[in-house]
């Protein structure tokens, strides 16, 4: 789990003949990251072809993405099936998968068109209201109003026995019709429409028989109905919209399983044709190299023979063996061995970077500082459950989505739940100390009145934590980067680098003259010869390493090409290492006040937002106003707080611990594999 997972490569060579049945295999086990064969062996780059894969993987993947672009706006997940014959993969029938969903997406366009062309009627009749309200929503003023810009209107009659038909071609379009007088042959109507809808509705009134009258007696006792008509019409349109997206959902939710198993065909087809676009040929071989993980190696040979008939030649090399050929440029992928409840803090570690191959992860390192950085800086039992709630919220909203997302939200758990623990420890609960603490008294010490049984009695003693907590947590940088060092065979380094031996003899002999200086009040330094020994000794060595890594490593005669500016250089480069080494570990120390300090100001805060609301009851915090004052605080301080705590926890680890060790320059491993499927193998 310390270490990144130990990985071979291998270089295949099968008959023509097998290749599908090979890409079957490899897909099945899904172990295996491809590289170029020309990467192993370079001398076979002018005998070799690409296989060109029988399908598009382009076009495979463009049809995939349609369909999620179906299923996702309807949250319908898609599901993988809990097994899955491979022998029974169908090759993909692009025209005819492109021509289905075709018809699916028609038949939703069809009811879209719907909804867009009710719409634009919506937005007609709301026109039409807009401008009756601009004179008011009384007929008879409107008769008079003159000329408007939107709108006609008319007055007139047609015959009883056709409104029937009139009303539904009126329907056509955004109109108001409103009946004023009925007689037994004859209905007189007031007819309101949009201006652009002339021509066809003077045609309609045409075809209906519409006479032109004169407005009726009584006329303004249709005060409002203009208005209410509209509405009436504009809900009725809304009502109709509504059921049609339910029935353009209804069409994606009845086709979800077909769509569902669509995806799981083009997905299938899409990886295997990818495994076979890393292919390459001869006449009559194919050939396939890459990389996967040590403990795999066994399975995969022995799925490669069985599907040849041992009709294969498999070549397997180690990394270290491969490192040692100059003209070989493949570099091993890392695959990180972290178990399930650490994603999280893998998340973190590989937004900083990569780890190189073979070396220490520091996911399981950083899962304990950067808790107890958090928890330091944040401790409140009532706001760290608050956090680890909404964690918990976003755990469920995230279940089977975003993975970024779902790891923030169990991030905000586990800090959550460390700020509940911390709480305890000084007895903080929402910024008051309503429970004894099992540590120390944060809010007595901010305030003057510390517990004295305690041994943290002081702001002096608080930072003093803190700044131990880092020098644990740089010391264990060192020891992070001598295993790495040791790891990777880099004995100048590991002796002579700012970070190796020396660097740390340097850095402890530091600690001591700070020790004893303060232990004597600063007025006395240690003695001579502790100072020879503990920090010129180990700074005069430091001289040694650029000769030994010119000779040794690099393979350089020490005194070639020597030139009158070469001491100077060279001394000017040592005692930049030096100033480095003094001032550089100095300042990743001392960054480590901010735990106390964040800590401190989260007490102080609440205390001061106490008062606050003390202040505006009159000498009591439990008034109207002293409570949303309180509410408004602890809101803040979750939210701000909370935030920062998290970043600088975030800041110490990546420039105070990962600087003295981790080279961010691995690649992440990232097979050829149906994530998530379980392979069923029928032989």
């Amino acid at each position: 789990m310390m270490f990144t997972e130990p990985m071979v490569s291998l270089i295949a060579v099968v008959r023509d003949t097998d290749m599908d049945r090979v890409t079957q295999e490899l897909l099945s086990q899904g172990v295996l990251q491809f590289i170029r064969v020309e990467e192993i062996k370079k001398k076979w780059s002018e005998k070799l072809e690409d296989v060109d894969p029988a399908v598009s993987q382009a076009r495979i993947a463009e049809m995939r993405k349609r369909i999620e672009g179906f299923l996702r706006p309807l949250a319908i997940p898609i599901r993988m099936p809990n097994e899955l014959d491979l022998k029974k993969r169908k090759p993909v029938d692009l025209e005819d998968t492109e021509k289905k969903l075709n018809a699916v997406a028609g038949e939703v366009q069809t009811v879209r068109d719907k909804q867009q062309k009710i719409q634009q009627e919506i937005m007609k009749l709301e026109n039409i209201k807009q401008q009756v309200g601009t004179y008011g929503i009384n007929v008879s003023d409107l008769l008079f109003a003159g000329t408007y810009s939107f709108i006609s209107i008319r007055i007139g009659k047609i015959k009883t026995e056709g409104l029937g038909d009139f009303t539904k071609q009126m329907e056509k379009h955004p109109a108001v019709t409103i009946t004023l007088k009925e007689e037994k042959a004859n209905t007189h109507l007031l007819l309101i429409y949009m201006k652009q809808d002339e021509e066809e509705v003077k045609q309609i009134l045409k075809e209906a028989d519409w006479s032109a009258v004169e407005a009726p007696d009584g006329l303004e006792d249709f005060k409002g109905e203009i208005g209410g008509d509209i509405d009436k019409k504009i809900d009725a349109l809304r009502s109709e919209q509504r059921q049609l997206a339910g029935r353009a959902d209804t069409i994606i939710r009845n086709r979800a399983s077909f769509l569902n198993e669509f995806w799981i065909q083009l997905r299938v087809n899409e990886l295997y044709y990818k495994i076979q676009s890393n292919f390459e040929k001869t006449a009559r071989t194919i050939l396939f190299s890459g990389w996967l993980p040590a403990k795999k190696e066994w399975n995969v040979q022995e799925g490669v023979v069985r599907v040849t008939k041992g009709r294969c030649y498999l070549e397997w090399h180690s990394p270290r063996d491969l490192a040692k050929e100059p003209e070989i440029t493949t570099r091993a992928p890392v695959k990180l061995n972290n178990p399930w409840f650490l994603a999280p803090f893998q998340m973190l570690v590989t937004t900083y970077g990569i780890p190189e191959y073979g070396t220490i992860d520091p996911t399981p390192a950083v899962f304990i500082t950067y808790l107890i950085m958090f928890g330091l800086m944040f401790p409140d039992v009532g706001h760290g459950f608050v956090i680890a709630l909404f964690g918990i919220i976003g755990n469920i909203l995230f279940r089977g989505k975003n993975e970024n997302f779902r790891n923030l939200s169990n991030l905000m758990i586990y800090c959550g739940a460390t700020a509940v623990l911390t709480g305890v420890l000084v007895g903080s609960y929402f910024g008051l100390p309503w429970l004894k603490p099992v540590w120390f008294d944060f809010h007595g010490i901010l305030s003057g009145h510390p517990e004295k049984q305690s041994l943290i009695n002081s702001i002096f003693d608080v930072l003093t934590i803190s700044i131990y907590f880092g020098i644990a947590v740089i010391e264990i940088g060192f020891l992070f980067n001598w295993i790495n060092l040791v790891i990777k065979r880099k004995w100048i380094n590991l002796l002579l680098d700012k970070a190796g031996l020396l660097g740390v003899w340097i850095y402890n002999g530091g600690i001591y003259v700070s020790l004893y200086m303060i232990h004597h009040n600063y007025r006395k330094l240690p003695p001579f010869s502790h100072l020879i020994l503990l920090l010129a000794v180990p700074s005069v060595l430091l001289i040694l390493k650029e000769p030994l890594q010119k000779t040794i490593e690099r393979k350089e005669k020490l005194f070639a090409n020597l030139t009158i500016f070469t001491p100077v250089n060279f001394l000017m480069g040592w005692g930049v290492e030096l100033i480095e080494i003094f001032s550089g570990y100095l300042s990743n120390t001392l960054s480590f006040f901010r735990v106390a300090g964040f800590g401190i100001a989260h007490v102080s805060l609440m205390m001061a937002f106490f008062q606050l609301a003390g202040m505006a009851g009159g000498g009591r915090a439990n008034t109207p106003v002293g409570i949303v004052i309180l509410l408004f605080g602890n809101m803040l301080v979750i939210i701000l707080e909370g935030l920062s705590a998290g970043v600088q926890s975030l800041r110490l680890n990546y420039y105070e611990f990962f600087t003295k060790f981790f080279r961010g320059s691995g690649i992440l491993y990232n097979p050829v594999s149906l994530t998530g499927v379980s392979l069923k193998r029928k032989d």
